[in-house]
């Protein structure tokens, strides 16, 4: 087995950003483009799910050479088709700059529409832009999972929530 590409989320979404997919950043990374500081091997999104979104979005994949990542086993071939992504409500993959995940309706909320209402653009690379969650939506997804590793990071999220103007 191969070793796996070293993470580099703002590359990853900095082609989303290129290929003008409509999503918002959600998980750790979002956290981290916050400014807080938590541990991440991937970048999660939750797309806008029209069928030009999945377009551009597998457009997008194509160009990051995503496989499907199934742990313990090679990546597989990910057909990058816009129907295809959009026939699923979840997909764990690796790309050239590291893993990404998509998710089209995160825990605790009502997916793309209901997190871009709180969400943000910040800077990922010159000239580009990104929506990012809000850290109060990323806390109610968290919150909402139920797992130990969201649990872990929920003081901290609290924290900066808190430190806020």
């Amino acid at each position: 087995m191969s070793q796996p590409p070293e993470f580099d989320g703002n590359a990853i979404l900095a082609v989303l950003a290129r290929h003008g997919v409509a999503c918002v950043v959600v998980g750790n990374y979002a956290s981290l483009l916050h400014g807080v500081d938590l541990a991440t091997e991937d970048v999660d999104i939750t797309p806008a799910a029209t069928a030009e979104n999945f377009d551009r979005l597998a457009g997008a994949l194509a160009e990051l050479d995503a496989a499907i990542r199934v742990p313990g086993e090679p990546p597989l071939a990910l057909p990058t088709d816009g129907r295809l992504l959009a026939n699923a409500e979840t997909w764990n993959l690796t790309t050239r700059h590291g893993n990404l995940d998509i998710t089209t309706r995160p825990s605790g909320t009502q997916g793309y529409e209901d997190l871009h209402r709180h969400a943000g653009p910040l800077p990922i690379a010159t000239g580009l832009h990104i929506d990012v969650a809000s850290l109060e939506d990323i806390i109610r997804s968290k919150t909402a999972a139920g797992r130990a590793k969201d649990f872990a990071t929920l003081p901290q999220l609290r924290a900066a929530l808190d430190s806020r103007p």
